[in-house]
């Protein structure tokens, strides 16, 4: 017993290094960069949010509220209270809900880590997100009218916690906080990862989410993000395995796009601001984008 035991260990600690020393450096990387965007482009990325107000846009405001949206470094519980005060302001539900859908799906840190799944996935992830985000604020403009999407009552804009006076120990303490905030969700996606190139075979991946069965493949992805996503940085390990064991790209799509959308944390937050009859379409309207850009990369671009 104690053999078979040894010898399980040593085969599961071969994948994790693997997958440790393949992933680590994006992870790295990821926060570094996300909290010098953090600590040195906060208040400029929301002041260009700020700026929108005044300029008579009209749909077309939907773009740079859902790009400004992604490149915003803060988490679900720190834009609501951001567009908040922009709300409180006169700016109006469609561009915000394109703000804060696709800060929802992106930030900075997690679309720097996603460079690990490669290219293509980076890209794909990239543009989901922003699109998401457009169509989302196209829908409350679409079928709110002027009609109050979000109730914001309550809710104020959280303290600063990057107040050390010296740049240099700022950022420090913000990298410090982001890799204590990560670090546990990171080295459980990569055990993960390794228990899964240890016991299930490749062949099983493939048929539940591969090329060769797609339509059922979404819609799996598209479910399992919902319990399985607790944390961006936990699930880039299982993907890049997922797709290195035939996931396809529009699959994997579905899963970046429900993950985050449907995650507890975020989920309670969205929940306040929306009440119950909103907040049901948001789901709706989440599991539609997801199957859909699924759909497109599968089916369209076969990707």
């Amino acid at each position: 017993m104690t053999e078979i035991l040894k010898r399980e260990f040593i085969y599961f600690w071969y994948y994790f290094d693997i997958q440790f020393r393949q992933i680590a450096g994006y992870w790295i990387l990821g926060i570094v960069l996300g909290s010098v965007i953090s600590v040195f482009g906060k208040e400029k990325i929301h002041g260009l949010f700020a700026a929108l107000q005044g300029k008579k846009l009209g749909v077309l405001g939907l773009i740079p509220a859902s790009f400004i949206g992604i490149v915003s470094p803060l988490c679900m519980y720190g834009t609501i209270p951001i567009a908040a005060s922009f709300s409180e302001k006169g700016m109006g539900d469609d561009w915000l809900a394109a703000f804060m859908m696709s800060s929802i799906l992106l930030n900075p840190q997690l679309l720097f880590y996603s460079a690990a799944l490669g290219p293509a996935a980076l890209v794909i992830r990239f543009t989901c997100c922003f699109l998401c985000g457009a169509a989302a604020g196209l829908c409350v403009r679409c079928f709110c009218g002027r009609k109050k999407f979000f109730n914001f009552s309550g809710f104020r804009a959280p303290p600063n916690r990057d107040t050390d006076p010296n740049p240099f120990f700022r950022l420090l303490k913000n990298i410090g906080r982001n890799f204590k905030a990560t670090g546990l969700y990171f080295l459980a996606g990569v055990i993960l990862s390794a228990l899964f190139q240890r016991y299930i075979p490749a062949e099983i991946t493939a048929s539940l989410f591969g090329r060769e069965n797609r339509g059922f493949g979404l819609l799996m992805a598209a479910t399992v993000g919902v319990p399985l996503y607790m944390c961006g940085g936990g699930t880039i390990p299982l993907l890049q395995q997922w797709l290195a064991s035939g996931m396809s790209m529009g699959s994997a799509a579905a899963f970046m796009i429900t993950g985050p959308a449907t995650k507890i944390t975020n989920l309670g937050a969205i929940k306040i601001v929306l009440g119950l009859k909103n907040f049901l379409f948001y789901i709706a309207f989440t599991v539609l984008s997801a199957l859909a850009a699924g759909f497109i990369i599968d089916y369209v671009f076969r990707l």
